[in-house]
């Protein structure tokens, strides 16, 4: 029986809570994540419901991996901007986002690096639609994209501020 797999697999920044929930389906049925690369993961063979993966939107920081250590968890690898973890469910429950406060604060620095990167991409398509090369169709459309996905992450936001509302 093999130890290992690779799956290569797409998700679109606005359903990271899809991709989680694949990967803890995963882990469920014995391949828990060991590394992860651009839309390839890597795992390998565990105990059905092992571990608990948690993936978040985090800029690389020393300190922040060396407290997730502290808490039990093991760090698994970087996927551009996202940090994926996992941690032996044995050891209790595995969160990243204690209440909904910190899921907000999550969602607005997603959201802040789509809108940066949606405004830079709109900029260039600009000044290249007129460039003798006629390419900035290509950046009009990722700035689309990533506004699509601004709209997405921003309607998830507003769902979670409305549960807030109803919990005060």
């Amino acid at each position: 029986m093999e130890n290992r797999i690779t799956i290569r697999k797409w998700f679109w920044v606005w359903s990271f809570e899809k991709e989680e929930d694949w990967l803890n389906e995963m882990a469920m049925n014995g391949w828990v994540l060991d590394s992860v690369s651009y839309c390839t993961y890597h795992f390998v063979r565990c105990e059905p419901g092992e571990y608990s993966v948690r993936l978040e939107m985090h800029p690389y920081d020393e300190a922040y991996l060396s407290f997730m250590r502290e808490t039990g968890a093991e760090y698994v690898g970087r996927m551009m901007m996202w940090i994926y973890f996992r941690k032996k469910t044995a050891d209790g429950p595995f969160d990243l986002f204690s209440d909904i406060d910190s899921r907000i604060r999550h969602l607005e620095k997603i959201g802040r690096v789509l809108a940066g990167i949606g405004g830079a991409n709109l900029a260039i398509g600009m000044a290249n639609t007129f460039s003798p090369a006629r390419l900035g169709w290509i950046n009009l459309l990722a700035a689309t994209l990533l506004m699509y996905a601004l709209g997405r992450i921003h309607g998830k936001k507003e769902a979670l501020e409305k549960e807030r509302a109803l919990h005060e």
